[in-house]
């Protein structure tokens, strides 16, 4: 037997663990869920100094293969973010559970009793990039509603993810809820995904999460239904109504506060009406943030310092992921959503305007997930909205839509209760 095949091999055992786990973990209650999840947080507090050794040895790593500093943030690991984590999970099981929620329901003309409540997907597989926290958040967003989670990293957090998931795992021992409820996918190599992404049959669904190309690899390649998750070429549009200062707090907050997810602003459109007012500011506190501007000429035509980049088409379609922003003078509302249908992601965008019709004609054309008003782009987030730690944020239009949580992990069947009904 090859390498491949006993990888492959190694693959549908986990898989056909985890298939029967989550038979056994459908049917669990609330309490079982929440009491697992708190036995989880706790595991991964005690265990932290363990954790970020593992952690460690990725950092290093990716630092000597010339890894970008702002991928390294995304990757490190401190006690002290451990601790966030594990108060992330203890949030979780403090949500509502979804499983068995009426959705809708009714009693027919005929006296049938009918209910369409809320059941877990099943067995969801999780590709991610970078981030050794999404395997936590992955795993709890998952067992709350009554989902086993089929984890697989990057090869670069490896150490990481595996630590992880053997303190879950170890966690959920002595618990309701069975160990093999948490998995990672075996192996490092390309081949160990393409083992997940068609595993048709054991996997119910995969979620991608990560730049476009990996995205599109899981679409275009999986045989497992797959939600789509965007990358974040997010924009702020600074409208000719718009309350300057308000803007500009806006504007670095969205730039600046964590450059390295999704929910950056990446591009900053400003109506020509209030540019004189907002661009000299704006460039002057975005170059003292470190952030380099990819401008237009108007734009440009605003830099004293000479420091604005000349903006290329790319440079408007660009997740930077950085302290790096494209930037273009629009003379509308118009046509600033014009600019961000042309090259937006589809995740969130903000407008910054006292006008209410203003913000009223934004909200109705702009088709992304979130649209913000006189709000930084940083709000789109499972856990500022109140969902606890999220999936992803889906950018595509079926089955969920912007940060997914709790009920956006559970689809749906109908229970039909009669009398000894018949049909005539």
């Amino acid at each position: 037997m090859g390498e491949q095949d006993r990888e492959r091999e190694e693959f549908l055992r986990v898989a056909e663990r985890a298939r029967r786990a989550a038979a056994d973990l459908a049917p669990l209650p609330r309490a079982a869920k929440d009491a697992a999840l708190h036995a989880i947080a706790d595991a991964l507090v005690r265990s932290a100094p363990e954790i970020v050794k593992a952690n460690e040895a990725d950092v290093v790593r990716a630092r000597e293969s010339g890894t970008s500093e702002y991928m390294i943030d995304r990757l490190s690991l401190t006690e002290q973010r451990i601790a966030a984590i594990a108060e992330a999970v203890r949030k979780v099981a403090a949500l509502p559970d979804p499983v068995g929620e009426t959705v809708r329901g009714n009693v027919l003309p005929n006296g049938l009793d009918l209910r369409q409540i809320r059941v877990p997907l099943g067995v969801v597989g999780i590709i991610y990039e970078g981030r050794p926290n999404v395997t936590v958040d992955a795993a709890a967003l998952c067992l709350k509603s009554g989902n086993v989670a089929m984890l697989r990293g990057s090869s670069s957090a490896y150490e990481s993810n595996t630590v992880l998931v053997n303190v879950m795992q170890g966690a959920l021992e002595g618990t309701g809820v069975p160990s093999d409820a948490v998995q990672l996918v075996p192996g490092t190599s390309r081949e160990s995904v393409k083992h997940l992404m068609r595993a048709r049959g054991l996997v119910d669904v995969l979620i991608p999460r990560g730049g476009a190309s990996l995205i599109n690899s899981v679409v275009e390649e999986s045989t497992v239904p797959v939600i789509e998750t965007g990358v974040g070429n997010c924009a702020v549009y600074v409208d000719a109504a718009a309350d300057v200062d308000q803007a500009l707090e806006i504007l670095l907050n969205a730039k600046t506060q964590r450059p390295s997810v999704c929910n950056a602003a990446e591009t900053v459109l400003v109506h020509a009406g209030v540019a004189d007012a907002f661009l000299p500011r704006a460039l002057e506190a975005l170059r003292e943030a470190g952030v380099t501007v990819h401008g237009d000429e108007r734009v440009r035509a605003h830099d004293t310092a000479g420091t604005v980049v000349a903006a290329t088409e790319d440079d408007y379609r660009a997740e930077y992921l950085s302290l790096d922003i494209a930037a273009r003078v629009v003379d509308s509302l118009d046509e600033a959503v014009a600019h961000i249908r042309a090259y937006g992601s589809g995740h969130t965008e903000a407008i910054v305007t006292t006008s209410q019709p203003a913000a009223k004609r934004f909200v109705a054309l702009v088709d992304s997930a979130a649209v913000m008003v006189n709000a930084s782009t940083r709000f789109t987030d499972g856990e500022e909205f109140g969902y606890g730690a999220e999936i992803g944020i889906s950018t595509q239009k079926l089955h969920a839509r912007g940060p997914m949580g709790l009920p956006e992990l559970t689809s749906t069947k109908y229970v039909v209760t009669g009398e000894g009904h018949i049909r005539t």
